[in-house]
């Protein structure tokens, strides 16, 4: 008898790449969607018509929504990805990602925790590195003290501890997975990783150049598919605990920026100024054989945060043991998957895809 999963934030790219995953083991996918006039479902129209998918339409604002619809599945899986997920933007809207994010998973808590004639599910909380904001140890794992340094990091910080809570009161079995960045083809595009590589992908010399924020901000990116892995082991293990996930490799912005020209363009950054005035060039030759100087990477300081975290980097050690997550992908691959998805008919890789030693 195949197990049922639901799975809010399902057309989201975690949940897309969860639902896939979930597929593969012959799970029946529930998936919560908000309603909405105009669905954003493009995430997941590859496999919306599969038998084993249902979708369930609510909101994490809803309390009696969401209790109804879990005693209508009684899952045995629950899988929480729905969130404002955008750091910055919660520093425009943080009573609303506090309702979504530290409230919502509260409210899914207690729904899965007074469920009617059946036992209680698994609870996956999808936790965030944001947590550590200020950093007090250089690489994070599950014992770092946290210092969350935005509204969104606030109100994933209340939903962490929820868990943990009603873990210890109520025996159920809940997990908090810290994941350090993941990206992919579908990251959203207000997201720094998806706003350089497709930009880089259909970048030519008359582009204007990109805006982007704290060039210096140092992170650690790995891929959704590979996340999304760790989140479904935390739930098959023989007790419930909290984990990190993150690759223990760090590169900036700026580096980003670097590798993607690298990679698709064969052409090297040169930067001139610092802080707000630094900018980024390419040289190339024109049609007429003259050396060309090609602005395209400006700071704009309307993406810095009111208070940013310099430095984020994990070590999984502990869900490498106990659990036996790996990761397949790297820096590199990330990038060139994410470049080739955003315009693959153009694509290159004039050097081969490779970058010099020390990147």
């Amino acid at each position: 008898m195949s197990k049922h999963a639901l799975i809010t934030g399902l057309t989201g790219q975690d949940g897309s790449y969860l639902a896939e995953l979930l597929l593969s083991k012959n799970y029946h996918v529930h998936g919560l969607v908000r309603r909405s006039s105009t669905p954003n479902t493009k995430n997941i129209e590859h496999i919306i018509d599969n038998p084993n998918i249902s979708i369930h339409v609510g909101d994490m604002t809803d309390s009696a929504g969401l209790t109804k619809i879990v005693n209508n599945i009684k899952p045995d899986e629950v899988y929480n990805l729905a969130a404002q997920s955008h750091v910055k933007i919660s520093f425009d809207t943080p009573v609303c990602t506090g309702d979504i994010n530290a409230l919502g998973s509260m409210r899914l808590l207690e729904a899965c925790r007074n469920i009617k004639d059946c036992p209680q599910p698994k609870f996956y909380q999808a936790s965030s590195s944001e947590l550590f904001g200020k950093i007090q140890e250089p690489i994070q794992n599950e014992t770092t003290p946290m210092y969350p340094r935005s509204p969104y990091g606030v109100a994933k910080h209340y939903a962490y501890w929820a868990v943990k809570n009603y873990r210890e009161a109520y025996n159920m079995f809940a997990c908090n997975g810290i994941l350090f960045n993941h990206e992919s083809p579908r990251r959203g595009e207000e997201f720094v990783t998806r706003k350089v590589t497709k930009y880089v992908a259909n970048w030519h010399p008359n582009s204007k150049p990109l805006e982007l924020g704290n060039l210096s901000s140092l992170r650690d990116w790995g891929h959704a598919k590979d996340y999304v892995k760790g989140m479904w082991l935390m739930l098959q293990a023989s007790e419930a605990d909290d984990y990190v996930l993150a690759t223990g490799k760090k590169n900036s912005v700026r580096e980003l920026v670097e590798s993607c020209f690298l990679i698709a363009c064969n052409r090297t950054i040169v930067w001139e100024g610092e802080g707000l005035d630094e900018k980024g060039y390419v040289f190339f030759t024109d049609v007429y054989d003259k050396p060309q100087k090609n602005l395209v990477v400006v700071v704009n300081p309307d993406f810095y945060r009111p208070s940013e975290v310099d430095v984020l980097c994990g070590d999984s050690t502990k869900a490498k043991t106990k659990l036996k997550w790996t990761c397949d992908y790297n820096f590199i691959s990330l990038i060139k998957e994410m470049l080739l998805a955003d315009k693959p008919e153009k694509y290159w890789f004039t050097n081969g895809g490779e970058l010099p030693d020390g990147y």
